[in-house]
């Protein structure tokens, strides 16, 4: 497994890294055995970096990786904690607290759940608007300095926020929407973060499974799957997006790889700084994306991919409109 560091004092991660929110109903019901055995996969392959967050099932996904890492040596994995984002009894998201006191509450759950005795990288899952950003970065240094916590996260947030957390706390990493079909970062954030030698962790490189070369035309969200609430994944948007998709599955055959493979190699093409978060819930799309590091894309093949995908090309927004309002940057 090729590593990569995040940023100028972060730590040194597998070139990718497991996202486990699929794993605790965001798509669908997921079987708990089979998300167990692929995070045994994923390390046996040697991912090191699991993102998560407290919210992920409202404790469940961090009840199901504390049985996942059980008997695992603590040192062998980064565990990247989101938190701050609640919800009722319904699974619905109501409100984002990043009050310091919350934050220390926050974690103290999540240590529990976890079964560990620190976290490796702690972020808000959103900014809270009613705190200062400082507040909230401030309770985290706390906890770092306490040993509860190792290195300070941010995600979606935009290059303002970036400098005044960042002022407080160096910031090991942002986590972010970075994909061929969401490239909002490039135009403010990623500058900021190369100025400031922030590392970035993407999530959505293969656009929540829309350009994961399994989603067809016709296809459609099943129960409890919340895309059927994606602008991207709806109507006449789903149309155009995948027919974007079947021009980088040209582009991918002719690469000998899959357009997921190739959607991954894309994002980790965009540089050294840069970790793609792949969110298998099944060793069969895990073992479908390992071999994304392998695919090596020339000036030439970038060029053809954005020829084929230019920046702005997708339709909808990334999120319902609800969400879209918390983000650091749009699509």
């Amino acid at each position: 497994m090729q590593t990569r560091t995040l940023g100028r004092t972060g730590p040194t991660v597998s070139a990718l890294g497991l996202g486990a929110l699929g794993m605790s109903g965001a798509y669908g019901p997921a079987d708990r055995t089979e998300s167990i055995a692929t995070v045994h996969a994923a390390l046996d392959a040697g991912i090191t970096l699991i993102d998560t967050g407290d919210f992920y099932g409202m404790g469940h996904n961090e009840l199901l990786l504390a049985e996942a890492l059980r008997g695992r040596r603590r040192d062998s994995y980064q565990l990247s904690v989101k938190f701050g984002m609640l919800r009722g009894p319904s699974h619905e998201y109501f409100k984002i607290d990043g009050r310091p006191e919350a934050v220390k509450n926050f974690v103290a759950y999540s240590l529990t759940r976890l079964n560990t005795d620190y976290i490796d990288i702690y972020r808000p899952g959103r900014v809270d608007p009613t705190v200062p950003i400082e507040e909230t970065v401030g309770a985290i240094k706390e906890l770092i300095d306490a040993g509860y916590v190792r290195y300070l996260g941010l995600s979606e947030v935009n290059a303002e926020l970036i400098r005044r957390a960042h002022a407080i706390h160096p910031v090991a990493d942002l986590q972010i929407e970075y994909s061929v079909l969401s490239r909002a970062v490039e135009a403010e954030v990623l500058p900021t973060l190369r100025e400031l030698g922030i590392g970035l962790t993407a999530y959505g490189v293969l656009g929540r499974g829309l350009i994961s070369g399994h989603w067809t035309a016709g296809h459609s969200a099943g129960p409890g799957d919340s895309r059927a609430a994606h602008p991207r994944f709806t109507g006449q948007n789903v149309q155009h997006n995948l027919a974007l998709v079947e021009k980088l599955r040209r582009i991918a055959e002719a690469k000998g790889c899959t357009v997921a493979q190739l959607a991954i190699a894309w994002v980790a093409a965009q540089g050294e700084d840069i970790v793609p978060l792949v969110g298998a819930r099944t060793r069969q799309r895990l073992s479908e994306a390992l071999p994304a590091l392998d695919v090596i894309l020339t000036a030439d093949d970038l060029a053809e991919i954005e020829k084929a995908v230019p920046p702005g090309s997708a339709r909808g927004d990334r999120y319902p409109a609800v969400f879209m309002a918390g983000l650091g940057v749009g699509n």
